[in-house]
């Protein structure tokens, strides 16, 4: 019982790890072609590994650029003409998502007919944070055993878990305030608003007893 344990932690930190995001798509051609845009949502400083697989196709030029849903929109990355398999790596500074955005180029002399038949087929495979790291790769230079390598990769998932329930505490204490501020705002309003209403209709008692008293129609 006890020796099964490890591997029921094991199998539910795997289960709750980020999926890798994979998609595999055609990427019509246009003489000015607009972006198209994958989006995956990522937290800061994370890693991202983007690996596109970019099909062959004549008279066609396909670029990449790399950018962030940040008000700033980050460019982390722009390539141009990249062709077969493409590996990029970034680092995200800010809180949102990350769009990889692929245009499609017509170059060359193409009539209209056939550059409406142009596109490229495009295999994308986005690993974030956990998931882009190569821990092969650590285990060959620090000598790890299996095991050890995947309780590197549990630490890995585990840091993820501990970012994200951080960044939900935060936003969770962001709104709480937030709601507070707008629930002092409303009841400062209305006692401003009762006020007011109350101020002017003793205003409006008072001239009328004015005007009343001027036409001689009470004492």
């Amino acid at each position: 019982m006890l020796s099964s344990l490890p591997l029921l932690v094991l199998s539910t930190l795997l289960f709750l790890s980020p999926p890798a995001h994979a998609i595999k798509f055609a990427l019509q051609a246009h003489r000015y072609p607009p972006s198209k845009c994958i989006w995956n949502a990522a937290h800061p400083n994370s890693l991202v590994i983007v690996t596109a697989n970019v099909g062959a196709g004549a008279n066609q030029r396909v670029d990449i650029e790399i950018v962030d849903s940040s008000p700033k929109r980050n460019v982390y990355l722009s390539k141009r003409g990249i062709k077969s398999e493409s590996r990029l790596a970034i680092t995200t500074h800010s809180e949102g998502e990350v769009g990889v955005c692929f245009k499609n180029h017509i170059e060359g002399d193409v009539s209209y007919e056939a550059g409406a038949k142009l596109s490229r087929v495009i295999d994308l495979d986005v690993d974030i944070g956990a998931d882009a790291v190569d821990y092969n790769a650590i285990a060959n230079q620090e000598s790890l055993s299996g095991l050890e390598t995947e309780m590197r990769k549990l630490e890995g998932i585990v840091k993820e878990i501990v970012d994200e329930l951080g960044y939900l505490k935060s936003r969770e204490e962001r709104f709480t305030k937030t709601n507070t501020s707008t629930n002092e705002r409303v009841q400062s309003f209305a006692w401003f608003t009762i006020l007011s209403l109350t101020g002017l209709g003793v205003w409006q008692i008072f001239h009328l007893r004015a005007f009343f008293k001027r036409k001689y129609l009470i004492d």
